[in-house]
């Protein structure tokens, strides 16, 4: 019965992860601008990456193999937004600006008390 649910859990997790990938794919390819697809892009590195690897260890059982993808999935969840931050600050230094950016820095009124 437990195998059951452990199979029917991972297919879940299979499914969600491939429907998360698919849909940031499709993000990159129709989104207007650098930024927008660079989200899409972390979608597909946190949420679609994730789930399949929880797919994963939920078929292997409880072996090795779980806690070695157990440690893969950690690894991801911490260098993936660190990796997209990454770009999106070189990008930004290098000139790349937002679409409909008004304006870019604080006025001297809002940096705070004298």
């Amino acid at each position: 019965m437990i195998d059951l649910a452990l199979d029917i859990a991972s297919w879940i997790a299979f499914s969600l992860g491939g429907f998360f990938l698919i849909v940031g794919a499709i993000g990159m390819l129709r989104l207007p601008d650098f930024w927008s697809r660079l989200h899409g892009a972390g979608i597909i590195d946190t949420a679609g990456a994730e789930l399949i690897l929880l797919g994963m260890a939920f078929q292997s059982g409880l072996t090795l193999i779980t806690v070695k993808l157990v440690l893969i999935g950690l690894f991801l969840f911490f260098t993936s937004p660190t990796g997209t931050h990454a770009v999106a600050n070189a990008a930004y230094i290098a000139g790349l600006r937002p679409l409909g950016l008004v304006r870019d820095e604080p006025s001297d009124n809002e940096e705070g008390a004298s």
